[in-house]
């Protein structure tokens, strides 16, 4: 009999054992699909923004602060189109044919012809996913929802350092189209968000990307010169996890005169070390210490900058990215063979 008891119980065990090694792997499979999800959800927002044709308003939203904009976007074959006007305060126009971008400033009767720099203009603000990015972040599908009257799907990036922040992306369900993105802090409070609340995706007429100024003769046109450059004589050891350098390039910036003022554009030649994890951008920004400046930091909503000299340089460091990764960063600049 006891025996037969000790034998019951071994059972009973072997039993409860391998129900709870089911749950659990169970548990690891839908985990594992739940990381799939979401990141082919992330791909299709990625490609969402580039592939589709959509007009819309979307306003972003900081603190008490609030824009609207609305954004045209059309694709042509291969190449993209795309007008973006700002609704609200000094009027401003870009339109964009690929990576060429002429802004539009009526007030001060200019024109800038400029190249695109970051391709994060919403609603591409997946300009590429990295394969490492789950190192950084931990991605899961969240709850679903409508935007701007679509059914959509959130997804989660939380991250796994202080070093970043949160986000959550809304994905109209059929298409993929981003319609909303939160910036969240370690709080999970939204700092930071954009979103439609008004668009139309499909069928979008050619004309609405052309620019309102026909009649231009007369404005000021100012045309930046931007160019692939070394900058290896610069060095940033504090950069985050997961951080790359993805450009180095050298330009002309172009500060353009106050409405009604006879005064000339200022010129100056700025160089620009880009960094990415695939969602934030840190940049360093290198230029002669030619004018006065006073050093601090700023910070508006998730954007953080830090300005400093270094040497005969003054430096600017701007990156969405939490004060402390910026200060970091800061910190950690140095110029070789000074």
């Amino acid at each position: 009999m006891r025996q037969a008891k000790a034998l019951f119980r071994i059972l009973l065990i072997l039993s409860s054992l391998l129900v709870l090694t089911a749950q659990a792997e169970g548990i690891d499979a839908n985990k594992f699909a739940d990381k799939n999800e979401a990141q082919t959800l992330l791909k299709r927002i990625q490609s969402a923004a580039q592939r589709l044709n959509y007009s819309g308003i979307f306003v972003y939203q900081q603190a008490n602060q609030m824009r609207a904009s609305r954004i045209t976007h059309i694709l042509e074959g291969k190449n993209e189109v795309e007008k973006l006007e700002v609704l609200d305060g000094k009027p401003r126009e870009y339109i964009r044919h690929n990576e060429d971008v002429i802004c539009y400033m009526p007030d001060s009767k200019t024109m800038l012809v400029d190249k695109r720099v970051t391709q994060d203009v919403f609603p591409a603000i997946l300009a590429s996913i990295p394969p490492d990015l789950t190192d950084y972040y931990n991605v899961k599908i969240g709850e679903t929802g409508r935007v701007a009257g679509y059914d959509c799907q959130a997804v989660l990036l939380e991250p796994k350092d202080d070093m970043r922040y949160g986000y959550k992306l809304w994905a109209e369900k059929n298409t993929g189209l981003l319609l909303r993105a939160q910036t969240l802090n370690s709080k999970k409070e939204i700092i930071e968000q954009i979103t439609f609340t008004q668009v139309g995706i499909g069928n979008i007429d050619r004309s609405r990307v052309k620019a309102s100024f026909t009649n231009t003769n007369g404005w000021n046109v100012q045309r930046t010169t931007m160019a692939p450059t070394n900058l290896n004589e610069w060095t940033v050891t504090g950069m985050p996890p997961g951080f790359k350098k993805v450009r180095e390039l050298k330009r002309i910036a172009i500060d353009p005169p106050p409405p009604n003022s006879n005064t000339a554009p200022v010129r100056r030649e700025v160089s620009q070390i880009v960094f990415s994890d695939g969602l934030a951008a840190i940049s360093v920004f290198v230029e002669p210490t030619t004018q006065s400046r006073t050093e601090g930091f700023m910070q508006q909503g998730a954007l953080n900058v830090i300005g400093k000299r270094q040497g005969d340089y003054w430096l600017t460091i701007v990156g969405e990215v939490p004060f402390a990764a910026i200060k970091q960063v800061s910190n950690s600049i140095d110029l070789k063979n000074k």
